[in-house]
């Protein structure tokens, strides 16, 4: 059913009222940090950039490359411009992805510098312009140098848009309808080349009230975020759901190592985490299973009465090494092991 709610209007009220509050982080680079308002400015020149490459509502802006802040502000762009975001995932080859970009009649790509090289522009026909994730320069202009010389000026451009500032009331996001298309998700096929998902304003909005309605993030509550962004479950729990209600984003980038998962999430204290089994998994024979391998232990964990504490103590060694401050751990994407789910649940 067609919901009464809709996403990029959530969106527009949420960078309005939730202006001086921490949104982006990028974990690993201190300077990539942005308040509501600041991200809502780099939307706004964003929207700017789209129109001077001719970008209309629903044309498609291909996204490739690790979680950063620029990863996050060009989706949050793209959707509320009333395009049609097609994120890749990193794991595609340079076939796939060229791919992916022509199928999808992507009129922009936004990219990661170290996987630019393996893109070869002529065989992506109908981009137009490529832009880097690392500052948004522009990696390759399709029209000549307009573009170009327009993303060197883009602070310039911004003044002249907003000679008088840029407050809450100034933004102001395409009226997007419910049933319009805002995503296409390329899952990895199984057979040939990947299939394009279409997803639209309602299927994102549905699933992002759900989370609201049961309180799975607040305003200024803390995310901590290293699933990848390019697929749904990441995406719309770890993304679009803190950007609704006011949360502060922290990225790490990619699925880490225990020990940086670690010491971000003892830094960070997430109020709640979503992972995938295998990070789980990994935390648990690092920091829980050498104890529990322990000859006394083995031992002890034959006695009812000792096991409950031994587990207990388990629990609070891994929910320790997580940041201890988390409600909830989700875990999806593949089911948990036996051991795993003995000791969280």
């Amino acid at each position: 059913a067609m919901l009464k709610e809709n996403l990029i209007r959530i969106y527009q009220e949420s960078f309005r009222a939730n202006w001086e509050l921490p949104c982006l982080s990028d974990y690993f680079k201190a300077e990539d940090r942005f308040t509501y308002g600041e991200a809502a400015r780099e939307i706004a020149k964003l929207h700017l950039l789209f129109r001077e490459c001719h970008v209309k509502k629903g044309d498609k802006i291909a996204l490739y490359g690790r979680n950063n802040v620029r990863w996050c502000l060009v989706y949050m762009a793209t959707m509320t411009y009333g395009a049609v975001i097609v994120p890749i995932l990193q794991d595609f080859n340079s076939n796939d992805i060229q791919h992916i970009v022509n199928h999808s009649d992507s009129v922009l790509l936004f990219v990661g510098d170290q996987y630019w090289d393996s893109i070869v522009p002529s065989k992506v026909e109908r981009i137009r312009a490529v832009f880097s994730l690392t500052d948004f320069t522009c990696l390759y202009d399709g029209l000549g140098s307009a573009i170009r010389n327009f993303t060197e000026s883009l602070d310039r451009q911004f003044e002249k848009a907003y000679p008088e500032g840029f407050t809450p009331q100034q933004v102001c996001f395409a009226a997007v309808k419910n049933e319009d298309l805002v995503l296409l998700n390329y899952t990895s096929g199984t057979t040939g080349f990947s299939k394009g998902v279409m997803i639209s304003v309602n299927n994102l909005t549905g699933n992002v009230l759900y989370a609201i309605g049961e309180k799975v993030h607040w305003r200024g509550s803390r995310a901590l975020s290293f699933l990848p962004l390019a697929h749904t479950y990441g995406c719309t729990l770890d993304f679009l759901l803190p950007i609704a209600v006011g949360s502060h984003l922290t990225l790490l980038g990619k699925i880490p190592s225990p020990k940086i998962l670690m010491e971000a999430a003892r830094k960070i204290q997430p109020d709640i985490i979503f992972t995938v089994p295998l990070v789980l998994e990994k935390i648990y024979r690092k920091q829980v299973l050498p104890q529990m391998q322990r000859k006394t232990v083995q031992l002890a964990l034959k006695i009812p009465l000792l096991r409950d504490k031994i587990y207990e103590s388990a629990k609070k060694e891994l929910s320790d090494a997580l940041g201890g401050k988390f409600k909830m751990i989700v875990a999806g994407g593949a089911p948990l092991n036996r051991g795993g789910r003995r000791i969280l649940v």
